[in-house]
């Protein structure tokens, strides 16, 4: 049972009797977070193999359905014809979707950081109504969600790094790291001119055991400092927040969100982990296309969505041209139509698009 090259089920069966398998040995216990961590997956796993089967068996059933109304002329069947059909299709994308999710690290939690690009206030303004999307996304599908670096800037946010928990967190967000640009008539400027803002979004999968990453003592330089924010009490008194800087790759991770120092230090460590990780993918990307002669950038900076408030209303991913008119709805957490097309964009090979929307 294969679905355009996307779903093999004779593969996941594999992958099933695999990880069961695993699950007879006497130690299997013994390390009590991995053992939960393979059950999970053989569960991820038989609910994928379900849906598929049942999806197939349904459609079977739809189609002898469909021949019986046409035989005997059963027009007073049609709706219940149409309303199967429409639920069929609706089941099919989402489990198409989690056949999408089958990368190395998919299934993880995320790191994701929002930087305010140039221009004071606006940026910062920009970057803080980035945040709330993501956060409002989050609780649209009961992510946990934990603020890690929080620096704030006048009329907004500077940065901001937080971690989202939950299922398939960082295959859902992966191809939201880019620039996001805004274009509206800014309500800083008395004299209603139209604005364009920028905000850098990194998307980065928290690791687990199944990833190594090697990073030796040598290879990291770690500064400590007093940590801002609100102060209070406790806060700002001592050097607890950290700074750490790889020294090969110039990546800087930063954490203050913690009193302690040490578990400050622990967080920093786990995001640069993440962040090395997406930099070599990113190389070994960067390799892999210039072998294949694609013309396909992987960079920081690529600019992959506008979003515009005036003089009418869209929102566009310029890699993939899908585009929505009610920026109201995508602002308030409604993305999952972007990320699918993300995927789906992905799955088919997709290279960015190097026009520019004269309009956007």
């Amino acid at each position: 049972m294969k679905s355009g090259g996307v779903f093999d089920a004779p593969a996941i069966q594999a992958k099933i009797q695999a990880k069961e398998e695993l699950t007879t040995a006497a130690d299997f216990w013994s390390d009590q977070n991995k053992a939960k961590k393979i059950l999970s997956e053989i569960k991820i796993l038989k609910e994928r193999l379900e849906s598929w089967k049942k999806l197939h068996d349904d459609i079977l059933s739809l189609l002898e359905m469909f021949e019986l109304v046409r035989e005997e002329d059963h027009q007073d069947m049609e709706d219940d014809l149409l309303a199967t059909l429409n639920d069929i299709k609706e089941r099919f994308n989402k489990a198409l979707v989690y056949e999408l999710l089958s990368g190395e690290a998919d299934a993880n939690d995320a790191f994701l950081t929002i930087h305010a690009g140039s221009g004071g206030t606006e940026a910062c303004d920009w970057a803080s109504m980035l945040y709330r999307m993501y956060l409002r996304w989050a609780e649209r599908h009961n992510f946990k969600v934990e603020t890690l670096d929080f620096l704030e800037a006048e009329g907004g946010i500077k940065s901001v790094t937080i971690q989202i928990s939950g299922d398939y967190a960082y295959g859902y967000l992966k191809g939201e790291t880019g620039v996001h640009r805004l274009v509206r008539i800014s309500p800083f400027d008395a004299n209603a001119r139209r604005h364009t803002s920028f905000a850098s979004v990194s998307v980065m999968p928290v690791l687990d055991d199944s990833i190594e990453i090697d990073i030796r003592p040598e290879d990291i330089r770690i500064d400590t400092y007093r940590a801002g924010g609100a102060g209070g009490q406790k806060v700002n008194k001592t050097d607890s927040a950290v700074r750490i800087t790889h020294l090969e790759t110039g990546i800087v991770v930063t954490c203050q969100n913690e009193r302690s120092q040490y578990k400050n230090k622990d967080v920093a460590m786990k995001i640069l982990k993440s962040r090395l990780y997406e930099y070599y993918r990113a190389e070994k990307d960067k390799e892999t296309a210039k072998f294949a002669g694609e013309k396909k950038e992987i960079a920081w900076g690529s600019q992959i969505r506008s979003y515009v408030f005036q003089p009418y209303t869209m929102v566009k991913d310029h890699r993939n041209k899908f585009a929505v008119g009610n920026v109201q709805s995508v602002m308030d957490g409604e993305i999952d139509p972007f990320l699918e097309a993300y995927l789906h964009w992905q799955w088919k090979g997709g290279t960015a698009t190097e026009e520019e929307d004269e309009e956007l």
